[in-house]
């Protein structure tokens, strides 16, 4: 299974950390959560991201047009035979959100700058069809951002990010030139209610699904 190379993670920092675990409290989800009841498309999820960028960051300079074909994809399960690709249902509106205090909570940090907030409600596809919505379908519109959101479903739930940031004033620490590509790649396995984070020296994810059916009212 490839990873990505170890390198300088500005982003990983206690005070992220402490965003993460103070920004709210979610209901406690097992280790496997059980799929919604389907409907006749199948199980709908909604899925919640926050994109933010470092103001700061540490670390020799990296050829980033390097790390274009670098992936993390979590799992290792078999493509179906019968794939199925999802399916947008709605957009989510801002009251529906559950991550709101933890995108206030990174605006007073001052190590971090939101970029978008964006919820959404879909259906998953097979698990490594890798089919997903540009980020401008999602609601996620920031100036450089350009790529897809992808959930999948196997014998475990996936969300996956393919993404790339050029920003016009990178941290001097990155040691990169204004609007530098640079690529996010990661699959994570996620369990419902159980925030995700997507980390990169130049910016992060946050990430949250939770089942469109029976979900908790939000800052529950």
């Amino acid at each position: 299974m490839p990873h990505m190379k170890e390198r300088p993670r500005r982003l990983r920092t206690r005070s992220l950390a402490a965003i993460m675990l103070l920004g709210g409290t979610l209901p406690v989800a097992s280790q496997e959560p059980a799929a919604p009841p389907a409907a006749p498309s199948g199980p709908v999820y909604n899925i919640e991201l926050i994109v933010f960028r470092a103001t700061t960051a540490s670390g020799a300079a990296e050829n980033w047009s390097a790390e274009a074909g670098e992936r993390t994809i979590a799992g290792d399960e078999s493509t179906s035979d019968s794939a199925q690709i999802g399916r947008f249902v709605a957009q989510l509106p801002a009251s529906a959100w559950q991550l709101t205090e933890v995108e206030s909570r990174l605006r007073a940090d001052g190590n971090y700058v939101p970029l978008a907030h964006a919820a959404w409600s879909q259906t998953a596809s097979s698990w490594g069809t890798r089919a997903g919505f540009p980020v401008k379908r999602l609601g996620l519109n920031v100036p450089g951002l350009s790529g897809t959101v992808f959930l999948e479903r196997g014998q475990f739930l996936h969300l996956g990010l393919s993404l790339t940031y050029a920003m016009p004033s990178p941290p001097e620490g990155l040691g990169a030139a204004p609007d530098t590509p640079f690529t996010l790649n990661q699959s994570r396995r996620v369990r419902f209610y159980e925030r995700d984070y997507y980390d990169h020296p130049a910016f992060g994810v946050i990430a949250l699904v939770t089942p469109a059916q029976g979900a908790r009212a939000p800052g529950r």
